[in-house]
């Protein structure tokens, strides 16, 4: 992924340089006595250092990976009418993407319509994507980041979403890219629908956090469903954090996926035509401000079957990260091991260790 800007607030999760209008723009409209609306402006990035094993290979593999970086642009157009622009460079591929283009309604908590290139409902992975997610790696076992998608985890589409106190509403109609299994027809979208409920502190606005680093007390749970021409995706997922009593906070995350029906659609390669599995998360920020931060230990397994014709092929993910947290996902470094192995595969096992850096402005 991705991730994104979003209308509400995120839980102090990224800072904004709000009502700062370009210089030039700002000159000009003085001379034209032109009023600008407030925009704001997000700047996050993410890069990392990597050691790979792969059995059967004699050398590990080392790389410096400058993972990506998104710009976020964001304005009011009236009270009610915002725009929310984001481009993201993968350091990986080397492309520069549109990933957000935003025109939002947001008429009130109960009624809010989007129209563009945005995050569909989807699962809390998804909706907290690599920047505000708790483990330092995203999507690389096979539970996340399953959907069909256009660009960067976007497709282009309408959607409403309503906040109702405890419970939160999301449903909205895309376009289905072209990668699912014989290529998109004309007349194929992509229904996607999700409903949340809060029990603890309310979660509100349309994005998630997978942490938020003691400044809530979190217990919610989340359904998600996808549809294109009778292929279906369904997805169950929850979190649990907690403040204790001596200051340290203790998350529990977990989600289960089930893309069914969909060769090469979903995250599904042509040679399969299912793919279920799980993923839990448990971690504990220390209270103890050590430097400029705290210390956090987290914990990560992930379980996943794909189907095909022939024998079932299984894939399991550990991961161990020690993270320095400094300033929630604004400013944190991560110490990450990473375990993959396969079952009924000719894929070869994996080991990763790596040093990670986030930093949003």
């Amino acid at each position: 992924m991705k991730h994104n800007i979003t209308a509400a607030p995120r839980a102090k999760a990224w800072a904004r340089a709000a009502g700062l209008p370009l210089f030039g723009l700002a000159t000009l409209a003085q001379a034209a006595e032109i009023t600008l609306p407030p925009v704001s402006v997000g700047l996050w990035s993410r890069a990392d250092f990597t050691s790979t094993e792969v059995d059967g290979v004699a050398d590990d593999v080392n790389d410096f990976n400058f993972r990506n970086a998104e710009l976020h642009i964001g304005t009011s157009v009236t009270e009610l009418i915002k725009l929310n622009f984001t481009v993201a460079y993968d350091g990986v591929s080397g492309d520069t993407t549109v990933i957000d283009a935003i025109g939002q309604f947001e008429f009130s908590p109960q009624m809010n319509i989007w129209a563009g290139r945005f995050l569909p409902p989807s699962d809390r992975a998804n909706l907290h994507g690599a920047y505000f997610g708790n483990a330092w790696n995203f999507a690389i076992d096979g539970i996340q980041d399953g959907f069909p998608f256009v660009a960067a985890g976007r497709n282009d589409g309408v959607a409403y979403w309503g906040d109702f106190d405890r419970l939160k509403v999301s449903a909205g109609v895309f376009d289905v890219p072209s990668t699912k299994a014989g290529g998109a027809e004309p007349s194929d979208v992509m229904f996607a629908g999700r409903l949340h409920i809060s029990l603890w502190d309310i979660e509100s606005g349309y994005y998630l956090n997978g942490t938020y680093y003691g400044e809530k007390d979190i217990l919610s749970f989340g359904l998600v469903g996808h549809s294109v021409s009778g292929d279906t995706a369904v997805t169950f997922d929850a979190l649990m954090e907690k403040k204790l009593a001596g200051g340290g906070v203790v998350s529990l995350e977990g989600e289960y996926a089930s893309y069914e029906g969909a060769a090469g659609g979903y995250g599904i390669p042509d040679a399969f035509t299912e793919s279920s599995g799980f993923f839990a998360l448990g971690s504990y920020l220390f209270p103890q401000v050590v430097g400029i931060g705290k210390f956090q230990v987290l914990g990560k397994f992930a379980a996943n079957t794909y189907e095909t014709a022939g024998p079932d092929i299984d894939r399991d993910t550990t991961e161990f990260n020690l993270n320095y947290v400094i300033k929630g996902a604004a400013a944190r470094i991560s110490l990450f091991y990473i375990d993959t192995s396969f079952d009924g595969s000719a894929a070869a096992d994996f080991s990763q260790i790596g040093l990670g850096l986030q930093l949003q402005i």
